[in-house]
């Protein structure tokens, strides 16, 4: 699996001009509009097991799994059978008038795998989508009961969502609001929940006291008769892998409870096996909330596909109120029948393989050489959980800590290592299939670049 894959065709443009083709016409997510066509992005040309291969033929370990989704790996051949059986079969069937074989069956193997009453799926293409339909049914809802004004939406600081505009408005990401509009009449963001950030002197459990107070204290000003659902991940991915103390999520999942607040638990990144269980919530945090979003890992990237999964409770309330009511949500390509197929094979090779079993395994060999880390000054905290991690750095200015991400990622380049860098932090998910070798392989070169960057900015100062 550590070979260069073979490509086909001949004649095929250039890298130089396959580039230049690039800035000219492809508008890439969050693109720098003061650097428009130029720009330099890696033209990757073939992947297989947890590498990548470049145009030029030079080998990355990808660190960031893609985009938080590669569960599986590259080079499947057993994904791309059923991909391909599956458009040969039946590519596409409208989800408003027919089901298919797929996604009838994922969508029971979803609520098999779902905790508590999850039993209700509602197939989307993506986590920004998923989200959407988690809100929309929220406001569908309270609608039903009679309850026009419980509609507001508490989320987080650093939390992301999506990009669409429901889910964009619940982001909490500052440096993602910039330019855009975004609902603010709806949402109310709770403060950064990241225990690094607690003042010195108070403890990780004065921190999550604190933290639930937030919520609590938000609750009452805002009338929980005016609350519809508290929406938050697991663990906060792109905001830098922030995991809240212990016990937060019990705690601000009872007070969801005691004011009749849903509880959406967006798993887009934690879900499907990613700490090591189908889904986070339930298995890791004890909680089973009202509805989960997912999305990524549920093909492993080999498609597009994402899901709301929906509670027998709300289904139950929305269904059963009022005089008769579509539920008008949906799009084209929901339950389309090749994601589902892919989704369903995906499922089929975790569990075969035992995936879960090896994440359980293996996390603690990535987590300790993960803190490890911590022994570099210039490591201000180095966190985690499961195969999600981050370090997060410090500088003697504020200019020179917003390159530190970029300056890491660009030295682990050179030693053929991809993180994912984030202003002074680089985070990482890699696939699930990474051998305790391959961990030492990453952090090695994880190392050996926090040495590179520790010089050249002692180089610079001097």
């Amino acid at each position: 699996m550590n070979q260069i894959p073979k490509t086909t065709g001949k004649n095929h443009p250039d890298t130089a001009t396959l580039l230049d083709w690039d800035r000219m016409h492809q508008i890439h997510p969050w693109a720098a509009m003061d650097n428009w066509r130029g720009y330099e992005t890696m033209l990757v040309d073939s992947a297989a097991g947890i590498y990548i291969w470049d145009a030029a033929g030079k080998r990355y370990l990808d660190g960031p799994g893609g985009m938080w989704c590669t569960q599986i790996g590259y080079g499947r051949q057993e994904m791309a059978d059923a991909i391909s059986a599956q458009v040969m079969k039946i590519p596409y069937s409208s989800p408003f008038s027919s089901a298919t074989q797929p996604s009838v069956l994922l969508c029971k193997k979803l609520a098999e795998l779902a905790p508590g009453d999850l039993n209700n799926v509602l197939l989307t293409t993506g986590g920004s989508t998923a989200v959407d339909t988690a809100l929309r049914t929220m406001q569908y809802l309270n609608n039903r009961r009679g309850l026009p004004n419980k509609k507001l939406i508490i989320a987080r600081e650093k939390g992301y969502h999506g990009s669409t505009y429901l889910a964009h408005s619940v982001t909490g990401k500052e440096r993602d609001k910039s330019h855009f509009d975004f609902e603010t009449r709806l949402v109310h963001l709770l403060p950064d929940v990241n225990p690094y950030g607690r003042p010195d002197g108070m403890s990780v459990d004065e921190w999550c006291d604190e933290k639930v107070t937030d919520l609590a204290r938000t609750i009452a000003k805002l009338g929980a008769e005016n609350i519809g659902a508290f929406i938050a991940e697991p663990v906060l991915a792109s905001g830098g892998v922030i995991v809240p103390a212990p016990g937060y999520h019990k705690r601000t999942f009872d007070l969801c409870r005691e004011n009749d607040i849903l509880y959406i638990s967006d798993e887009v990144v934690t879900g499907f096996g990613r700490l090591g269980h189908w889904f986070a919530s339930s298995d890791v945090f004890g909680i089973e909330p009202d509805m989960i979003t997912c999305a990524k890992g549920l093909t492993s990237g080999y498609l597009p596909l994402g899901a709301c999964i929906i509670s027998d409770r709300v289904m139950e309330q929305m269904s059963n109120l009022g005089s008769p009511s579509s539920y008008a949500n949906g799009y084209t390509y929901s339950g389309h029948p090749v994601s589902c197929a892919a989704a369903l094979k995906n499922i089929e090779i975790i569990e075969n393989e035992g995936l879960l079993q090896h994440v359980r395994k293996i996390t603690p060999h990535f987590q300790d050489r993960l803190r490890a880390l911590k022994k570099f000054p210039l490591v201000g905290d180095a966190r985690g959980m499961g195969l999600l991690g981050c370090i997060e750095c410090r500088a003697e200015n504020l200019e020179a800590e917003r390159s530190l991400g970029e300056r890491i990622d660009v030295a682990c380049e050179e030693m053929g290592l991809l993180v994912r860098p984030l202003i002074n932090m680089a985070v990482f998910s890699p696939p699930l299939i990474i051998t305790h070798a391959q961990i030492d392989e990453m952090f090695d070169i994880l190392e050996k670049a926090l040495e590179i960057v520790t010089a050249d900015l002692a180089r610079e100062a001097a």
